[in-house]
C-alpha cells in the first residue's frame, strides 16, 4: 500500500498538475476575481518552472559533488537500478540514466572494485515480468564479465528495498565495507541516507548529472522540458524528507 501511494500521490505535487488545476478553476469559476487570480497564478508557475536558469541553480545545489578519485580498492560497487527499461516485447533497453551502468562497470573493469552488485527489480505499479537486475546480468555476460564478480538483487521496487535487500546479499557474500554507491546525482542524497539508515557504509559515486555546465543566455528562455526535470527533483526532495522523519 505504501508503494502504491508513494507513486500516485506524487502526481499531485508536480508543477504541471497545479498549473492544470488553476486553469480548470479559471475555466469553471464564475467569480471574475478568482478567475483572474487563477490565470495569473498558472502563468507565474509556468514561467518559473520552465525557466532553465532557476532549475539549474536548484539542481546544482541539490546534487552531490562528484567522486574524488583515490587509490583505495573496494570490495564492491553497488549500482542502483533505474537505468534500463522493459519493452513491450519482454526484453529491455538502456535509458537516459545509463551512465549509472557505465560508471559501475568502469569501476569493476579498472579494478577499483572487485565485485559489482546490481540492485533493482520492477518499480512499476502494474504487474511487470521485467526484472532489471536479471536483464542487466545478461548484458554483463555479453561483455564477458565473470559470474564470480557479479551480484544481483532483483526483488526491490524502490530505494528503501534496494538498501534492505542489498545488505542481505553483501553480508552473505562477506564483502567488507565501505562500498562504492553509484546512482544518478539527483538521486544520491536520498540514496546515501537510506543506505546509511540500513546500516550500509558507502562512499558516494554520483553519475548521470543533469546539469554540469555554466549558465548561458539561452537559460533565460522558457523550456518545456524543464517541467519534467523539476518532477524528478521534487520527487527526490519529497522522498528525502519522508525518509528523514
Amino acid at each position: 500500500m505504501y508503494f502504491f501511494f508513494s507513486k500516485v500521490l506524487l502526481i499531485f505535487i508536480f508543477p504541471l498538475t497545479w498549473v492544470l488545476v488553476l486553469l480548470i478553476v479559471a475555466l469553471v469559476s464564475k467569480n471574475k476575481k478568482r478567475k483572474y487570480r487563477s490565470l495569473v497564478a498558472a502563468l507565474i508557475l509556468l514561467v518559473l518552472f520552465t525557466n532553465p536558469f532557476l532549475f539549474n541553480q536548484f539542481a546544482q545545489s541539490w546534487d552531490v559533488a562528484p567522486y574524488k578519485p583515490d587509490n583505495r580498492k573496494y570490495s564492491c560497487v553497488i549500482v542502483l537500478g533505474g537505468f534500463s527499461t522493459g519493452s513491450d516485447k519482454g526484453d529491455g533497453y538502456f535509458n537516459t540514466a545509463a551512465d549509472r551502468f557505465i560508471q559501475g562497470t568502469k569501476l569493476l573493469s579498472t579494478g577499483q572494485a572487485s565485485h559489482l552488485l546490481i540492485t533493482g527489480g520492477s518499480g512499476s505499479l502494474l504487474p511487470d515480468e521485467f526484472r532489471e537486475a536479471i536483464w542487466v546480468k545478461k548484458q554483463l555476460k555479453e561483455f564477458n564479465y565473470p559470474d564470480s564478480a557479479i551480484l544481483i538483487e532483483s526483488a526491490s521496487r524502490n530505494t528503501k528495498e534496494n538498501a534492505k535487500f542489498s545488505k542481505v546479499i553483501l553480508d552473505k557474500a562477506k564483502l567488507s565495507p565501505p562500498y562504492l554507491l553509484v546512482t544518478s546525482a539527483f538521486h544520491m542524497r536520498r540514496s546515501a541516507m537510506i543506505f546509511k539508515n540500513a546500516g550500509i557504509v558507502v562512499v558516494t559515486y554520483p553519475a548521470n548529472y543533469l546539469v554540469r555546465r555554466k549558465a548561458t543566455i539561452s537559460d533565460l528562455m522558457p523550456d518545456a522540458s524543464v517541467l519534467s526535470s523539476w518532477n524528478t527533483y521534487i520527487r527526490e526532495v519529497v522522498g528525502y524528507v519522508a525518509n528523514s522523519i
